[in-house]
């Protein structure tokens, strides 16, 4: 029995925290040869691959450069000679004070935005062009609850960087549909991650846990299957859609 992503090779970055490594494993599990980009954690990256079996490929690339994204797509193009879907999960949260110097304030700004939405507008950019050569492609853009209901004043970075993301998302589905490029914006609220439990520690994990009516946050497993069921070749229609998957804390 053929498996529902068989034949795919689909890009992934941000593969060092929980999120993502769940999502390769998933990917994996379904079928698809898994394109594991990193930044500095190789071992870890290595790691994962044999997990899978060696069922793809290991990329090191930092996103936070301008050339990166172009770079890790090159890269990506020679390893697997063709990619099928990009998934977009790189991301940063940074604690970042409204009485910041101007240099910190500024220089926080930056670096978030590179990682957040420029490198996923930056590999969106190529991707487009592979995929329309193909007739197909997908495009997955890990966002944020953050994004949509704003966020706290502490990270303001953050929120506007998935909102911004958000919009891209949608601005390609429109764009781009007829290509038979589809691209799904995820919006989770807190998920059981490192980047997660990092920030929960320092802004009162009960009072994060108190907003949302399930009383849990979101599973790195659940937000993976979520992901796989995206890409299935059946799910065309999601395109330009921003799916939320947060317990129930933010309702629109």
């Amino acid at each position: 029995m053929k498996l529902p992503l068989e034949g795919q090779n689909i890009l992934v970055t941000g593969c060092e925290n929980g999120i993502g490594s769940s999502i390769v494993k998933k990917l994996s599990s379904e079928g698809a040869q898994v394109i594991i980009q990193f930044e500095k954690d190789k071992n870890s990256a290595e790691s994962l691959l044999k997990e899978i079996d060696n069922k793809g490929w290991v990329i090191q690339a930092d996103l936070s450069a301008l050339d990166g994204p172009f770079i890790l797509w090159e890269k990506a193009l020679i390893a697997a000679g063709q990619i099928h879907s990009i998934v977009n999960n790189a991301s940063i949260r940074t604690e970042l004070p409204i009485d910041s110097p101007t240099e910190s304030w500024q220089a926080i700004w930056r670096k978030e935005f590179q990682i957040n939405f420029f490198a996923a507008a930056d590999l969106c950019k190529e991707a487009i062009a592979h995929f329309k050569l193909a007739g197909k492609g997908r495009i997955i853009n890990i966002t944020s609850r953050a994004g949509q209901r704003g966020y706290v004043v502490e990270a303001l970075p953050y929120g506007c960087s998935k909102a911004a993301l958000i919009n891209l998302t949608k601005s390609i589905a429109r764009s781009f549909g007829n290509d038979g490029i589809t691209t799904v914006a995820i919006a989770p609220g807190w998920v059981q991650s490192e980047l997660d439990e990092n920030s929960i520690s320092s802004n009162a994990q009960q009072t994060a846990l108190a907003e949302i009516p399930i009383g849990e946050m979101v599973k790195p497993e659940e937000l993976a299957e979520l992901v796989s069921f995206v890409l299935k070749p059946s799910q065309l229609s999601l395109n330009g859609s921003t799916i939320d998957i947060n317990g129930g804390s933010y309702i629109r």
